[in-house]
Protein backbone atom coordinates (compact mmCIF):
# COMPACT_ATOMS: atom_id res chain seq x y z
CA UNK A 1 0.00 0.00 0.00
CA UNK A 2 1.40 3.46 -1.30
CA UNK A 3 1.88 5.37 1.57
CA UNK A 4 0.25 9.09 1.84
CA UNK A 5 4.30 10.44 2.08
CA UNK A 6 5.15 8.35 -0.51
CA UNK A 7 2.01 9.81 -2.60
CA UNK A 8 2.48 14.28 -1.99
CA UNK A 9 6.20 13.09 -3.13
CA UNK A 10 4.94 12.37 -6.63
CA UNK A 11 2.52 15.16 -6.49
CA UNK A 12 5.17 17.36 -5.41
CA UNK A 13 7.57 15.93 -8.27
CA UNK A 14 4.62 16.68 -10.70
CA UNK A 15 5.39 20.72 -9.88
CA UNK A 16 1.92 20.80 -8.27
CA UNK A 17 2.15 24.10 -7.37
CA UNK A 18 2.36 25.35 -11.00
CA UNK A 19 -0.32 22.88 -11.75
CA UNK A 20 -2.67 24.04 -8.76
CA UNK A 21 -1.85 27.73 -9.96
CA UNK A 22 -3.15 26.78 -13.78
CA UNK A 23 -6.40 25.02 -12.00
CA UNK A 24 -7.10 28.02 -9.89
CA UNK A 25 -10.12 29.16 -12.49
CA UNK A 26 -11.66 26.01 -11.35
CA UNK A 27 -10.26 24.87 -8.14
CA UNK A 28 -9.32 27.84 -6.51
CA UNK A 29 -7.11 28.37 -3.53
CA UNK A 30 -8.96 27.50 -0.35
CA UNK A 31 -8.30 24.12 0.63
CA UNK A 32 -6.77 25.50 3.93
CA UNK A 33 -9.94 26.63 4.96
CA UNK A 34 -11.98 24.12 7.23
CA UNK A 35 -15.14 23.24 8.71
CA UNK A 36 -17.27 20.75 10.54
CA UNK A 37 -18.11 19.48 6.83
CA UNK A 38 -14.62 18.53 5.84
CA UNK A 39 -14.01 15.33 7.04
CA UNK A 40 -17.79 14.17 7.60
CA UNK A 41 -17.26 10.71 6.01
CA UNK A 42 -15.15 10.26 8.82
CA UNK A 43 -18.08 9.44 11.36
CA UNK A 44 -19.76 7.20 9.23
CA UNK A 45 -18.68 3.37 9.56
CA UNK A 46 -16.28 1.76 6.57
CA UNK A 47 -19.11 -0.79 6.44
CA UNK A 48 -22.14 1.30 4.96
CA UNK A 49 -22.61 1.03 1.10
CA UNK A 50 -22.10 4.38 -0.65
CA UNK A 51 -25.51 3.56 -2.19
CA UNK A 52 -27.23 3.85 1.64
CA UNK A 53 -25.58 7.65 1.57
CA UNK A 54 -26.69 10.91 1.49
CA UNK A 55 -23.82 12.43 -0.80
CA UNK A 56 -24.34 16.18 -1.87
CA UNK A 57 -22.95 17.14 -5.23
CA UNK A 58 -22.93 20.23 -7.16
CA UNK A 59 -24.10 20.42 -10.31
CA UNK A 60 -22.17 22.15 -13.33
CA UNK A 61 -19.57 22.48 -11.01
CA UNK A 62 -16.68 23.96 -12.85
CA UNK A 63 -19.02 27.17 -13.22
CA UNK A 64 -18.65 29.10 -9.84
CA UNK A 65 -16.80 31.90 -10.98
CA UNK A 66 -18.40 32.43 -14.46
CA UNK A 67 -19.46 35.99 -13.81
CA UNK A 68 -20.01 38.58 -16.62
CA UNK A 69 -16.53 39.89 -15.60
CA UNK A 70 -15.04 36.51 -16.44
CA UNK A 71 -17.47 36.18 -19.42
CA UNK A 72 -15.66 39.05 -21.13
CA UNK A 73 -12.24 37.86 -20.14
CA UNK A 74 -13.02 34.97 -22.51
CA UNK A 75 -15.48 36.43 -25.42
CA UNK A 76 -11.33 36.53 -27.48
CA UNK A 77 -12.01 32.55 -27.47
CA UNK A 78 -16.24 32.08 -27.75
CA UNK A 79 -17.23 34.73 -29.94
CA UNK A 80 -20.57 36.73 -28.43
CA UNK A 81 -22.66 34.73 -26.09
CA UNK A 82 -25.52 35.29 -23.77
CA UNK A 83 -25.38 36.84 -20.33
CA UNK A 84 -23.14 34.89 -17.85
CA UNK A 85 -26.52 33.89 -15.97
CA UNK A 86 -27.45 31.52 -18.36
CA UNK A 87 -24.48 29.49 -17.72
CA UNK A 88 -23.47 29.89 -13.96
CA UNK A 89 -24.66 27.34 -11.24
CA UNK A 90 -22.44 27.72 -8.70
CA UNK A 91 -20.83 30.45 -6.76
CA UNK A 92 -18.10 28.46 -4.68
CA UNK A 93 -14.71 26.71 -5.51
CA UNK A 94 -14.41 22.76 -5.68
CA UNK A 95 -12.21 22.65 -2.73
CA UNK A 96 -14.48 25.18 -1.03
CA UNK A 97 -17.49 23.21 -1.57
CA UNK A 98 -15.09 20.22 -0.69
CA UNK A 99 -14.85 21.36 2.40
CA UNK A 100 -18.40 22.52 3.04
CA UNK A 101 -18.98 18.84 2.59
CA UNK A 102 -20.12 18.75 -1.25
CA UNK A 103 -18.92 14.91 -2.22
CA UNK A 104 -19.39 15.33 -5.92
CA UNK A 105 -19.02 17.00 -8.94
CA UNK A 106 -20.44 17.02 -12.39
CA UNK A 107 -17.99 17.73 -14.82
CA UNK A 108 -18.26 19.00 -18.66
CA UNK A 109 -15.84 18.48 -20.59
CA UNK A 110 -14.41 19.87 -24.00
CA UNK A 111 -11.38 20.89 -25.95
CA UNK A 112 -9.29 24.09 -24.99
CA UNK A 113 -8.89 26.73 -27.50
CA UNK A 114 -6.22 25.27 -29.93
CA UNK A 115 -7.44 21.36 -29.45
CA UNK A 116 -4.37 19.99 -27.62
CA UNK A 117 -5.95 19.92 -23.91
CA UNK A 118 -9.43 19.20 -22.12
CA UNK A 119 -11.10 21.70 -19.96
CA UNK A 120 -14.37 22.50 -18.83
CA UNK A 121 -17.64 24.22 -20.48
CA UNK A 122 -21.15 24.19 -20.00
CA UNK A 123 -22.78 24.45 -22.82
CA UNK A 124 -21.08 26.82 -25.52
CA UNK A 125 -19.22 28.74 -22.25
CA UNK A 126 -15.83 28.12 -22.02
CA UNK A 127 -15.06 28.52 -18.01
CA UNK A 128 -10.95 28.22 -18.17
CA UNK A 129 -8.92 28.48 -21.33
CA UNK A 130 -5.45 26.92 -19.94
CA UNK A 131 -6.59 24.76 -17.00
CA UNK A 132 -7.12 21.22 -17.62
CA UNK A 133 -8.68 17.92 -16.38
CA UNK A 134 -5.66 16.63 -15.12
CA UNK A 135 -5.28 20.06 -13.39
CA UNK A 136 -7.96 19.67 -11.44
CA UNK A 137 -8.14 16.36 -10.91
CA UNK A 138 -4.29 16.55 -9.23
CA UNK A 139 -5.83 19.25 -7.42
CA UNK A 140 -8.77 16.82 -5.93
CA UNK A 141 -5.89 14.15 -5.38
CA UNK A 142 -4.20 16.78 -3.05
CA UNK A 143 -7.49 17.27 -1.10
CA UNK A 144 -7.88 13.53 -0.58
CA UNK A 145 -4.33 13.54 0.65
CA UNK A 146 -5.49 15.67 3.54
CA UNK A 147 -8.80 14.03 4.15
CA UNK A 148 -8.03 10.48 3.86
CA UNK A 149 -11.70 9.79 5.56
CA UNK A 150 -13.22 11.21 2.76
CA UNK A 151 -14.38 9.83 -0.94
CA UNK A 152 -15.29 12.27 -4.22
CA UNK A 153 -17.42 10.48 -7.17
CA UNK A 154 -16.37 12.59 -10.15
CA UNK A 155 -19.57 12.48 -12.83
CA UNK A 156 -17.11 13.32 -16.11
CA UNK A 157 -19.29 13.94 -19.45
CA UNK A 158 -18.40 15.05 -23.17
CA UNK A 159 -20.03 18.93 -23.31
CA UNK A 160 -22.19 17.88 -26.41
CA UNK A 161 -23.28 21.68 -26.61
CA UNK A 162 -19.68 22.87 -26.25
CA UNK A 163 -19.13 22.61 -30.10
CA UNK A 164 -15.58 21.42 -29.95
CA UNK A 165 -15.01 18.24 -31.41
CA UNK A 166 -15.58 14.90 -30.50
CA UNK A 167 -12.72 12.74 -31.82
CA UNK A 168 -10.30 9.82 -31.61
CA UNK A 169 -7.51 12.54 -30.12
CA UNK A 170 -10.19 13.57 -27.47
CA UNK A 171 -10.12 10.41 -26.21
CA UNK A 172 -6.33 9.23 -26.34
CA UNK A 173 -5.80 12.86 -23.84
CA UNK A 174 -9.15 11.86 -21.65
CA UNK A 175 -8.05 8.32 -21.49
CA UNK A 176 -4.40 9.33 -20.99
CA UNK A 177 -5.68 11.45 -18.16
CA UNK A 178 -7.75 9.09 -16.20
CA UNK A 179 -5.19 6.32 -16.60
CA UNK A 180 -2.00 7.80 -15.99
CA UNK A 181 0.34 6.53 -13.11
CA UNK A 182 -0.33 8.75 -10.46
CA UNK A 183 -3.90 8.62 -10.94
CA UNK A 184 -4.12 4.86 -10.73
CA UNK A 185 -3.12 5.65 -7.48
CA UNK A 186 -6.08 7.76 -6.44
CA UNK A 187 -8.81 6.51 -8.44
CA UNK A 188 -11.13 3.29 -7.09
CA UNK A 189 -10.18 0.27 -8.59
CA UNK A 190 -12.96 -1.21 -9.12
CA UNK A 191 -15.33 -1.53 -11.99
CA UNK A 192 -19.31 -2.15 -11.98
CA UNK A 193 -19.79 -1.42 -8.27
CA UNK A 194 -19.61 1.87 -5.82
CA UNK A 195 -18.85 -0.99 -3.06
CA UNK A 196 -18.58 0.34 0.66
CA UNK A 197 -17.19 3.68 2.10
CA UNK A 198 -14.03 1.90 3.78
CA UNK A 199 -12.86 0.73 0.39
CA UNK A 200 -13.03 3.97 -0.95
CA UNK A 201 -11.81 6.57 1.66
CA UNK A 202 -8.98 8.83 -0.11
CA UNK A 203 -10.14 7.70 -3.26
CA UNK A 204 -12.48 9.28 -6.06
CA UNK A 205 -15.01 7.08 -7.91
CA UNK A 206 -15.66 7.57 -11.50
CA UNK A 207 -18.80 7.99 -12.65
CA UNK A 208 -18.17 7.80 -16.62
CA UNK A 209 -21.58 9.28 -19.25
CA UNK A 210 -19.70 8.81 -22.33
CA UNK A 211 -18.60 6.24 -23.93
CA UNK A 212 -15.27 5.49 -25.78
CA UNK A 213 -16.06 5.02 -29.46
CA UNK A 214 -12.42 5.94 -31.64
CA UNK A 215 -10.23 4.13 -29.62
CA UNK A 216 -8.25 0.71 -31.39
CA UNK A 217 -10.10 -0.84 -28.72
CA UNK A 218 -13.00 0.85 -27.91
CA UNK A 219 -15.23 -0.02 -24.65
CA UNK A 220 -17.61 1.16 -22.32
CA UNK A 221 -15.41 2.03 -19.52
CA UNK A 222 -12.36 2.71 -18.11
CA UNK A 223 -11.10 -0.12 -15.53
CA UNK A 224 -12.48 1.15 -12.73
CA UNK A 225 -15.51 3.42 -12.10
CA UNK A 226 -19.42 2.95 -13.34
CA UNK A 227 -20.44 3.38 -16.76
CA UNK A 228 -23.50 5.39 -17.20
CA UNK A 229 -23.87 5.52 -20.92
CA UNK A 230 -25.18 8.59 -22.38
CA UNK A 231 -27.12 6.96 -24.89
CA UNK A 232 -29.35 5.51 -22.14
CA UNK A 233 -29.81 8.70 -20.48
CA UNK A 234 -32.81 10.01 -21.43
CA UNK A 235 -32.88 13.68 -22.31
CA UNK A 236 -35.14 15.87 -19.32
CA UNK A 237 -35.60 12.54 -17.89
CA UNK A 238 -37.78 12.24 -14.43
CA UNK A 239 -37.49 8.04 -14.08
CA UNK A 240 -34.06 6.81 -16.02
CA UNK A 241 -33.20 3.38 -14.96
CA UNK A 242 -29.55 3.17 -16.28
CA UNK A 243 -28.18 -0.64 -15.23
CA UNK A 244 -24.57 -0.16 -14.95
CA UNK A 245 -23.50 -3.70 -13.95
CA UNK A 246 -25.78 -6.52 -15.42
CA UNK A 247 -24.25 -9.31 -13.36
CA UNK A 248 -24.82 -8.79 -10.36
CA UNK A 249 -27.12 -6.63 -11.45
CA UNK A 250 -26.54 -2.81 -10.39
CA UNK A 251 -28.83 0.20 -11.51
CA UNK A 252 -28.90 3.83 -10.94
CA UNK A 253 -32.30 5.43 -11.13
CA UNK A 254 -31.71 9.19 -11.79
CA UNK A 255 -34.35 12.35 -11.77
CA UNK A 256 -32.71 14.86 -13.85
CA UNK A 257 -35.58 17.05 -15.06
CA UNK A 258 -33.26 19.60 -16.24
CA UNK A 259 -35.90 21.73 -18.15
CA UNK A 260 -39.33 21.51 -15.66
CA UNK A 261 -42.50 20.09 -17.49
CA UNK A 262 -44.63 23.36 -17.64
CA UNK A 263 -46.15 25.14 -20.20
CA UNK A 264 -44.19 27.73 -22.39
CA UNK A 265 -44.07 31.08 -20.48
CA UNK A 266 -44.73 29.65 -16.85
CA UNK A 267 -44.36 31.93 -13.49
CA UNK A 268 -40.85 31.09 -11.82
CA UNK A 269 -43.34 29.95 -9.05
CA UNK A 270 -44.98 27.61 -11.68
CA UNK A 271 -41.33 25.97 -12.80
CA UNK A 272 -39.75 25.86 -8.81
CA UNK A 273 -42.98 24.30 -7.97
CA UNK A 274 -42.91 21.07 -11.16
CA UNK A 275 -39.16 20.94 -10.12
CA UNK A 276 -39.70 20.52 -6.39
CA UNK A 277 -42.14 17.85 -6.98
CA UNK A 278 -40.08 15.74 -8.97
CA UNK A 279 -37.50 15.86 -6.70
CA UNK A 280 -38.85 15.01 -3.29
CA UNK A 281 -40.76 12.53 -5.64
CA UNK A 282 -37.34 10.94 -6.45
CA UNK A 283 -36.27 11.53 -2.70
CA UNK A 284 -39.26 9.80 -1.33
CA UNK A 285 -38.30 6.80 -4.10
CA UNK A 286 -35.27 6.38 -2.89
CA UNK A 287 -36.04 6.52 0.85
CA UNK A 288 -39.01 3.89 0.25
CA UNK A 289 -37.14 1.78 -1.71
CA UNK A 290 -35.75 -1.65 -0.72
CA UNK A 291 -33.94 -4.40 -2.57
CA UNK A 292 -36.84 -6.43 -2.56
CA UNK A 293 -39.72 -4.92 -3.40
CA UNK A 294 -38.32 -1.39 -5.89
CA UNK A 295 -35.39 -2.65 -7.32
CA UNK A 296 -35.68 -5.48 -9.62
CA UNK A 297 -33.58 -7.24 -7.31
CA UNK A 298 -30.67 -4.70 -7.97
CA UNK A 299 -27.57 -5.40 -5.58
CA UNK A 300 -26.83 -2.44 -5.80
CA UNK A 301 -29.63 0.72 -6.48
CA UNK A 302 -27.78 4.28 -6.72
CA UNK A 303 -30.17 7.36 -6.86
CA UNK A 304 -29.26 10.55 -8.15
CA UNK A 305 -31.24 13.36 -8.00
CA UNK A 306 -30.77 16.87 -9.62
CA UNK A 307 -32.44 19.64 -8.03
CA UNK A 308 -31.07 21.63 -10.59
CA UNK A 309 -32.90 22.90 -13.73
CA UNK A 310 -33.61 25.94 -16.18
CA UNK A 311 -36.50 27.22 -18.43
CA UNK A 312 -34.13 29.63 -20.00
CA UNK A 313 -35.71 30.47 -23.35
CA UNK A 314 -38.41 32.08 -20.89
CA UNK A 315 -35.39 33.46 -18.88
CA UNK A 316 -35.87 31.47 -15.70
CA UNK A 317 -32.14 30.61 -15.63
CA UNK A 318 -31.00 28.23 -13.01
CA UNK A 319 -30.19 31.30 -10.33
CA UNK A 320 -34.27 31.75 -10.10
CA UNK A 321 -34.73 28.11 -9.44
CA UNK A 322 -32.47 27.62 -7.08
CA UNK A 323 -32.69 30.96 -5.19
CA UNK A 324 -36.26 31.99 -6.43
CA UNK A 325 -37.10 35.90 -7.17
CA UNK A 326 -39.05 38.56 -6.03
CA UNK A 327 -42.47 36.44 -6.58
CA UNK A 328 -41.67 33.55 -4.87
CA UNK A 329 -39.04 31.40 -3.00
CA UNK A 330 -36.44 28.97 -4.68
CA UNK A 331 -35.68 25.43 -4.79
CA UNK A 332 -32.96 25.34 -1.92
CA UNK A 333 -35.56 27.64 0.48
CA UNK A 334 -38.01 25.03 -0.45
CA UNK A 335 -35.91 22.03 -0.20
CA UNK A 336 -34.58 22.62 3.77
CA UNK A 337 -37.32 22.29 5.77
CA UNK A 338 -38.22 19.12 3.86
CA UNK A 339 -35.07 17.48 4.18
CA UNK A 340 -34.71 18.48 7.77
CA UNK A 341 -38.24 16.89 8.42
CA UNK A 342 -36.90 13.22 6.81
CA UNK A 343 -33.59 13.53 8.78
CA UNK A 344 -31.70 10.01 8.95
CA UNK A 345 -33.75 8.92 5.34
CA UNK A 346 -31.54 7.52 3.08
CA UNK A 347 -31.81 10.35 -0.28
CA UNK A 348 -29.16 9.10 -2.18
CA UNK A 349 -26.67 11.36 -4.32
CA UNK A 350 -28.64 15.05 -4.16
CA UNK A 351 -26.98 17.48 -6.58
CA UNK A 352 -27.40 21.52 -6.29
CA UNK A 353 -27.00 24.56 -7.42
CA UNK A 354 -25.97 27.35 -5.66
CA UNK A 355 -26.17 25.41 -2.46
CA UNK A 356 -24.61 28.16 -0.25
CA UNK A 357 -27.37 30.26 -0.43
CA UNK A 358 -29.45 27.86 2.18
CA UNK A 359 -26.10 27.56 4.52
CA UNK A 360 -27.59 24.60 6.44
CA UNK A 361 -28.70 22.41 3.01
CA UNK A 362 -25.35 20.90 2.78
CA UNK A 363 -25.54 19.80 6.72
CA UNK A 364 -28.97 18.76 6.59
CA UNK A 365 -28.32 16.34 3.65
CA UNK A 366 -25.75 14.73 5.26
CA UNK A 367 -27.86 14.50 8.73
CA UNK A 368 -25.35 16.60 10.84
Amino acid sequence: MTSSRTLRQHLADSALAEILERAAPILDGESALSSPTSNWMSKISDETRLVDMNIPGTHDAATWDYSAARQAELIKYTGPMRDSVFFRCQERSLLRSLNDGIRMFDLRLGYNPGNDTIGFYHGTALLGPTTTLQDVLYGLYDWLLGHPSETILVSINQEAGSNTPYDKKFEEILFATLNNEIGKKFWLPVMGELGTLGAARGKLILLQRFTYQFLSSPGPTNPFGIHLDAEQWTPNGGDINLVYNKEPKRVAYIQDTFMPLVPPHSTADANISSKFEAVTGHLTKAMNATTADTNNDAEEALYICFASAHKNADKITPNIIALGDASTTGMNERLLPWVKEHKGKRFGVLLLDFYHSQPELVKAVIGL
